[in-house]
């Protein structure tokens, strides 16, 4: 139990002081601009929620697919993994504690293949973030004057994939460990999933990506930006690209994507404070409310009966 309401206080107080607290952002004004722009109207509040809603649907959707493999499982028991899980890793680097919330749910013989699994979801939705930012950031920069060193940049390149190489060599010893388990462990995990199964969950990871993004999007245009979907979705891209690269803590996640949407859009001339705005409240509405809904199954989680 105290370790349920450390997890639960300990979010609460992050993503208290990231709202009201905010030295880049006065909750007031934050309000009041909200406001001004009614994004509580009927209308905006119905569109908004129906995307988070949507985002989060698909992303349960995914998880519950992903546990088939083992057993099934209802929508409901992957809702509450899912949204546990979420409130968990809100305070771990890189939402580590989502690996460990998730697991727990299961006995010991199911435990190792959790962890796998939700690594195999974690990986489709980088890779669909990967792939499209790498097709934006490039769009990006041959459209605006960025003042990028190209000699060094294909130097900085070099260096970074050597790298990757002798890291990638190293990996593959039989010694060598990610999260507790070898590359080659990892990979004939991999490969032993049905395509189907990895075709599903990477179609279910570009459902999530082009919905989320959608939803910063139109929450630009709710803020009075006027953009074409196709310049913005360069930035949006770009961002959430440069952004998933950086490690962080998922509670500071919304300072990282800020500081880094405020760079691109600023190419585009769109105001500091929208951008800030837009960044906030896309945290709020897909990670500070389904971790509100999380704190309840973190609270009434029960050990002595999980899964079996």
């Amino acid at each position: 139990m105290l370790i349920k309401l450390s997890i639960v206080v300990g979010a609460f107080c992050f993503m208290y002081s990231k709202i009201v607290q905010n030295e880049n952002l006065e909750f007031n004004k934050f309000v009041a601009f909200l406001d001004k722009n009614d994004v509580f109207s009927l209308q905006n509040s119905f569109i908004l929620i129906l995307l988070t809603s949507s985002n989060w649907f698909f992303e349960i959707l995914k998880w519950q697919h992903l546990v088939t493999i083992l057993r099934p499982i209802s929508f409901k028991s992957a809702l509450e993994q899912s949204l546990g899980g979420l409130t968990a890793s809100l305070i771990t680097p890189n939402r580590i504690g989502d690996y460990g919330a998730k697991a727990i749910y299961y006995t010991k013989t199911f435990r190792t293949k959790i962890v796998l699994l939700n690594l195999l979801g974690n990986m489709a939705q980088m890779t669909i973030t990967m792939v499209l930012g790498a097709i934006g950031f490039i769009l990006f920069i041959n459209r605006y004057p960025i003042g990028i060193n190209y000699n060094k940049a294909v130097g900085i390149g070099a260096i970074i994939l050597l790298i990757g190489l002798v890291i990638f060599y190293v990996m593959t010893q039989k010694r060598s460990k990610i999260k507790g388990f070898s590359l080659v462990f990892i990979i004939d995990f991999i490969k032993s999933i049905p395509l189907k199964t990895h075709g599903l969950n990477l179609s279910l990871s570009l459902i999530r990506y082009l919905i989320f993004s959608f939803q910063f999007y139109y929450l630009l245009s709710v803020f009075g930006v006027t953009i074409s979907y196709v310049d913005a979705m360069i930035v949006i891209t770009s961002m959430y690209v440069l952004a998933s690269i950086v490690p962080t803590i998922s509670i500071f996640d919304v300072v990282v994507k800020g500081s880094i949407a405020m760079f691109l859009f600023s190419y585009l001339d769109v105001n500091e404070f929208i951008v800030l705005s837009t960044t906030t409240l896309m945290w709020l509405l897909n990670f500070v409310i389904p971790s509100i809904f999380g704190s309840y199954f973190v609270l009434n989680f029960k050990l002595p009966k999980p899964i079996e």
